[in-house]
């Protein structure tokens, strides 16, 4: 079982990197956002590597870190969710959004992945959420407040300023998180104008 690959980045394909390593040349099925972020063809480039055997092929995925390796068997425990739909979540989400999307319960920051419809989604959601934590640490402000507003218990001014920063373009767990962290700096009762004002200069770091 292979575990972890590191050698010279030999070419690019479509939705894998060939690693040569010592002269072996690896075809690594990666995501999107993971093939983006590897060195240029011939620099050397380390992978976490989950290793597929089967009775017709072998096929190796890569992961820059062993936290996106983690989440990708995790969502594959999730009835619908294969390797493809696993890299396509993979693709859009950094395992720290992908973590507190899951536990906030942002199913339109997880329907973005190619593959995963709206019902899908939820599902993900929904079983994965005691699961989150374990892999990115989340604040419990964040949570909390994201509760709050999915139960329609928050302050108007928290509901409004969220909403803002939708409509801004910003994904609902974006949007909660930066306002979480506008909120902490603010203080209780802030106005929306506030937040907002704040909430956006955090989305802008």
């Amino acid at each position: 079982m292979i575990g972890k690959l590191k050698g010279i980045v030999d070419s690019y394909g479509e939705d894998f990197v060939i690693l040569d390593v010592q002269g072996v040349g690896y075809v690594v099925h990666c995501s999107a956002r993971t093939l983006q972020r590897l060195p240029a063809v011939g620099e050397p480039a380390a992978l976490s590597i989950e290793t597929f055997v089967r009775e017709d092929m072998i096929r190796l995925y890569g992961f820059r870190s062993d936290a996106e390796r983690e989440w990708f068997r995790l969502l594959q425990t999730v009835q619908g969710v294969g390797a493809k739909v696993a890299l396509g979540v993979l693709s859009v989400l950094e395992p720290e959004a992908l973590a507190a999307a899951v536990a906030t319960g942002d199913k339109g920051a997880i329907a973005r992945a190619p593959g995963v419809g709206p019902r899908l989604a939820a599902r993900l959601a929904a079983e994965l959420k005691d699961k989150a934590p374990v892999f990115a640490p989340l604040d419990p402000a964040l949570v909390a407040l994201s509760g709050a507003v999915q139960e329609g218990k928050a302050p108007q001014p928290i509901t409004d300023a969220i909403s803002a920063l939708v409509n801004l373009g910003y994904p609902q767990g974006q949007a909660s998180a930066a306002v979480a962290a506008a909120l902490k700096e603010a203080g209780e009762g802030a106005e929306t104008k506030v937040l907002i004002r704040l909430g956006l200069r955090e989305l802008a770091r």
